[in-house]
C-alpha cells in the first residue's frame, strides 16, 4: 500500500506537468492562429513570426523542470507533510504556468496581428509578454524554495 505522502505528491507531480503543459499548448493555439493570419497577409514574415508566436512553449518546460527537481524526494518513505509540500508545489507552477501561458497566448497574438497589419510592434511585443512569463518563473522560483525549505 502506498503512503498518503506518496499519493499527494504524485497527484502534485501531475498537476505540476499537466496544468503547465495545458496553459503551453493553450498558448501556442492562440499565437499559431495568429501566425497563420500573419504568414497569408505576409509569407516573408514567418521566421519572425514563429518567434513572436513561441513564447507561451515556456511555461510547460517550468512544470517540468519542477517535475524533475521534486521526483528524486519521492520515495515510499515520504511524509504526509512533504506529500503535500509536493502537491502546494504542483499547484502553485501548474496554476500560475497554465494561466500566464494563455494570457502570453493572447499577447503574442496581438502582436502578431499588428505586424500583420504592417506595424512594427515586436520588441513592444515581447516586452509585454515577458510579464506573464515572469510570474511563470517566480512560481516555478517558489516551489524550489519550498523544496529547499523543507530539506527535500
Amino acid at each position: 500500500m502506498e503512503s498518503m505522502g506518496m499519493v499527494l505528491a504524485m497527484i502534485g507531480l501531475g498537476l505540476m506537468v499537466g496544468l503547465s503543459g495545458t496553459g503551453s499548448a493553450v498558448g501556442l493555439v492562440i499565437s499559431g492562429e495568429a501566425l497563420m493570419g500573419l504568414i497569408k497577409r505576409r509569407p516573408e514574415s514567418y521566421g519572425i513570426g514563429l518567434g513572436m508566436a513561441s513564447p507561451p512553449a515556456t511555461q510547460g518546460l517550468y512544470g517540468f523542470v519542477g517535475y524533475i527537481l521534486y521526483s528524486q524526494a519521492i520515495t515510499p518513505q515520504i511524509t504526509v507533510f512533504q506529500g503535500a509540500v509536493v502537491l502546494g508545489a504542483g499547484l502553485a507552477v501548474g496554476i500560475a504556468c497554465l494561466v500566464s501561458a494563455i494570457y502570453q497566448g493572447k499577447i503574442c497574438a496581438a502582436g502578431l496581428q499588428a505586424y500583420a497589419s504592417g506595424h512594427d510592434v515586436i520588441g513592444q511585443t515581447f516586452v509585454l509578454a515577458a510579464f506573464p512569463e515572469f510570474y511563470a518563473i517566480l512560481s516555478l522560483i517558489t516551489a524550489i524554495l519550498m523544496k529547499a525549505l523543507m530539506g527535500m
